[in-house]
């Protein structure tokens, strides 16, 4: 007979689990009782559960493996929503285990007691009470096989204490072997006759199409037939974005340079198109012809309705298209080059403006200087993500983590913690706005007590930046959006982590490289300007980019 708190942790390892991110309490003490004889498992425990889940998700972003994190009920709980709803809206594994009072004889009325499963209902793909130990092995594995496979994203199981104190005869699972259905062929000569016809094609990557072997597929497809391509904000790093046939991220949601291009086009093949992303094009009827290529069918709206669906497997799809298609020598890219050469010409324009306080076309520049090929930058929320990414220049596949799905202020720092502890051989910087670095900065202590290497830049302008450039987008007065900051450095130091503070233009590319190849957790307070974020990205932009 085994407890049912061991028998859940060795499920856990039969899962190749490596860690659990958390904030235990007291309806969390026999898992974490069995947890601390556990040789392959590390309990990170954490300032906040909220960070705890920030960290798994990336974990799950990175790995394709669901990360693992734990809270108690009630209050615990509660602040793991947001991290399930990060997780659910960018196609990331997680799942939680939260604790729960004994369910079959409570002895304290109903104190702390919410209905937890009810409440993750909406927010993930699968939710679940242990009413039994016999079950967990069963429940288990469900709830990681539902969180890894397409798409990914949130599952919970909660705990009660006395399940986890029952005695149990069950094994656990082993993981199953799947592999995911290939697109029908006839889906794929329709999809290549499409393109075998059409004068000039273009393709969107979007975050379907973020996978490893997709990110292969795709380099061959292009190199066979030359077709240019541009990315979503969470399809940025699929392919080198130094390829001459890249034509820009869709940062902004219309007007740009890259939406010129678009517009050039006559088909439009859509990569791993997830709705939860600004499209960067809009159908209308008897417009451009879309193609959509993804594990899922599309889901349809006023605005997204293809006429050709690929349905499988992305990255099989594009080898079977790859195979089966003969490049069009009369295709022409001329329209769409000349988009992306305008936006270049402008970015290059402005980035080297070395104002201080720092201008953020010349913040990007910086950054990508300094950091390596495989650097890893994790943006928490603000309006500086859409200037990096619109102007970072991504070599690899998930070095640029934004979160353009839920956009949740905070998940920043507790981003790029898990990237450190993932890949600890590569420089990992995170890039937050005051008012996000603020809402998790409390987990500097966990980053310098699990001796991590890595750097967290503050763009520090003491308000809501993003805020305040829709109010004025918007013809609003400038109004409700300031408030003061701690002394940044200070507060570092206050953790045992090395503060540093922007003098100069000059002084941040010193302060990039010192922080990259010094131990230790940095943190970069940068005062930036924002005054012509609203000029810029709302006026200039869009006036050049119509004169194409």
């Amino acid at each position: 007979m085994t407890k049912a708190a061991d028998l859940f942790v060795r499920c856990l390892e039969e899962e190749g689990v490596e860690y659990i991110f958390g904030v235990p309490g007291e309806e969390n003490l026999d898992m974490l009782d069995s947890l601390s004889r556990s040789t392959r498992i590390q309990l990170i425990l954490t300032r906040h559960e909220q960070g705890a889940g920030f960290m798994a998700a990336t974990y799950g972003r990175h790995t394709g493996k669901a990360g693992v994190c734990m809270a108690t009920l009630g209050p615990g709980a509660t602040n793991l929503v947001t991290a399930a709803a990060y997780a659910q809206l960018g196609g990331m594994p997680i799942l939680m285990v939260t604790g729960q009072k004994p369910i079959k004889k409570s002895k304290q009325g109903r104190f702390q007691i919410l209905d937890v499963v009810d409440m993750m209902r909406p927010l993930t793909k699968f939710t679940h009470q242990l009413a039994s130990a016999d079950n967990i092995p069963s429940r288990v594995r469900e709830a990681f096989r539902l969180a890894e496979e397409e798409k990914p994203g949130a599952t919970h199981i909660e705990f009660p204490e006395d399940v986890a104190d029952e005695k149990t005869e069950s094994v656990p699972l082993t993981r199953s072997h799947t592999r995911r259905p290939n697109a029908d062929v006839k889906s794929i000569r329709a999809a290549v006759h499409a393109l075998e016809k059409a004068k000039s094609p273009v393709l969107v990557i979007g975050a379907g199409a973020n996978r490893t072997m997709t990110c292969r597929m795709l380099r061959q497809f292009i190199e066979k037939t030359g077709i240019p391509f541009l990315t979503t904000q969470l399809g940025k790093g699929v392919i080198d974005e130094r390829d001459p046939k890249f034509l820009g991220c869709a940062a902004l949601s219309s007007g740009d340079f890259v939406h010129r291009a678009v517009e050039a086009a006559d088909l439009i093949i859509n990569i791993g198109h997830d709705v939860i992303e600004k499209p960067p094009f809009f159908m209308r009827p008897g417009g451009t012809q879309v193609i959509h290529i993804s594990s899922k069918t599309a889901e349809v709206d006023p605005v997204y309705f293809p006429q050709i669906e690929v349905v499988g497997d992305i990255a099989n799809a594009i080898w079977q298209i790859k195979q089966d298609i003969v490049p069009n020598g009369s295709w022409t890219f001329d329209a769409m080059l000349a988009a992306r050469k305008g936006q270049i010409a402008h970015s290059a324009s402005i980035s080297d403006d070395a104002r201080f306080p720092i201008f953020p076309p010349y913040l990007v520049e910086q950054v990508r200087a300094a950091m390596p090929e495989d650097g890893i930058i994790c943006l928490d929320n603000g309006v500086y993500k859409i200037w990096f990414a619109r102007d970072y220049t991504a070599y690899r596949p998930n070095t640029v983590l934004l979160d353009n799905a839920l956009a949740t202020m905070g998940a920043g720092l507790p981003s790029a913690m898990a990237s450190a502890m993932v890949y600890p051989d590569r420089k990992v910087m995170a890039i937050c706005g005051d008012g996000g670095f603020m809402m998790n900065s409390q987990e500097m202590e966990t980053a310098v007590r699990l001796k991590l290497n890595l750097t967290v830049l503050i763009l520090n302008d003491s308000s809501y930046g993003m805020i305040r450039w829709k109010q004025a987008q918007m013809g609003f007065k400038d109004w409700g959006l300031t408030y003061g900051n701690p002394d940044f450095v200070k507060y570092a130091q206050s953790y045992g982590a090395f503060g540093h503070r922007v003098e100069s233009a000059e002084h941040l590319q010193q302060l990039l490289v010192h922080t990259r190849d010094t131990p230790g957790v940095h943190l970069i307070d940068c005062p930036v300007d924002y005054s012509e974020n609203d000029q810029i990205l709302n006026v200039d932009i869009k006036n050049l980019s119509k004169k194409l």
